[in-house]
């Protein structure tokens, strides 16, 4: 089964990666896709799969924001950081996380390999080497990563995950590529 030319190789991926448009206002470095990122993981014949942005399902595009209050963007981080500790984000955080431990567990299933996850470091939600709280980065996963490594975990699936930053497109294609040939 499955002898295209699909090179049956998979790599879960943070909804911001793919889609700037999706982040926390003044946190936006590119107009659509993180270019170089989107570009390594194109030209690696990967297949990707864009992971949802919980903050963005939750609390929506402007993540409720007062557009009256003189907030920075490390307030605002710490803000959401708060919000998505909230049990209905918490909630969504599992439902959200139930749909890619499905796709991950078919993929699995049938042969392909998960090649790893790439998150933001530095996000609430989708960090990987570093979260953000009481505003400030921090070492540790995001909250939507940590659901996530635990559930898959508890299925014994283990995936390297690796974290990139916008705002250090050389760095994140060094990443990428190292996740990519390892």
């Amino acid at each position: 089964m499955f002898q295209d030319k699909r090179s049956k190789k998979i790599v879960l991926v943070a909804h911001c990666i793919l889609n700037q448009n999706s982040k926390i206002d003044a946190c936006a470095y590119y107009p659509g896709a993180i270019l170089e990122a989107t570009k390594t993981l194109l030209n690696a014949d990967v297949g990707i799969i864009q992971m949802p942005c919980p903050e963005l399902l939750y609390l929506g595009l402007d993540r409720e924001a007062d557009p009256t209050a003189n907030c920075t963007i490390e307030s605002e981080d710490t803000r959401v950081a708060f919000r998505m500790k909230e049990e209905q984000a918490k909630t969504l955080c599992q439902s959200l996380v139930d749909c890619i431990v499905y796709q991950v567990e078919e993929y699995i299933k049938h042969g392909f390999q998960i090649v790893g996850l790439i998150g933001i470091n530095g996000s609430p939600t989708c960090g990987i080497e570093t979260t953000w709280a009481d505003d400030h980065a921090l070492d540790g996963r995001g909250v939507f990563i940590d659901t996530l490594e635990q559930s898959l975990k508890n299925k014994s699936i283990f995936i390297k995950l690796v974290g990139i930053r916008a705002k250090d497109p050389q760095h994140a294609i060094a990443t990428i590529e190292n996740l990519l040939n390892n």
